[in-house]
């Protein structure tokens, strides 16, 4: 048995989603119905909600890992690592 799902949503957001969606073959219901059922399966959201705060410290990390990627030492394995930190290195 199907059911009515109403929501209220700016026009702006409805057309550029409407506007993806056929870019994707299926339309809004179809989006929806989709979303939904993944939110179900996997009990959450089925993305990482962020803020201009996470995005933030997201682009902060990159630069960080891109740093130790250029500049840091790299170990063959663990106990490589664990040598080299009791060493001091």
């Amino acid at each position: 048995m199907n059911t009515t799902l109403q929501i209220r949503i700016d026009k702006k957001t409805k057309l550029k989603a409407q506007k993806t969606f056929a870019a994707l073959g299926i339309d809004m219901s179809s989006g929806v119905k989709m979303f939904l059922n993944q939110v179900v399966i996997e009990q959450c959201f089925p993305f990482v909600p962020s803020t201009k705060k996470t995005r933030a410290l997201r682009k902060e990390m990159d630069k960080e890992f891109a740093w130790a990627l250029k500049h840091g030492k790299g170990y063959a394995s663990a106990k490589e690592m664990h040598a080299a930190i009791l060493r001091g290195e």
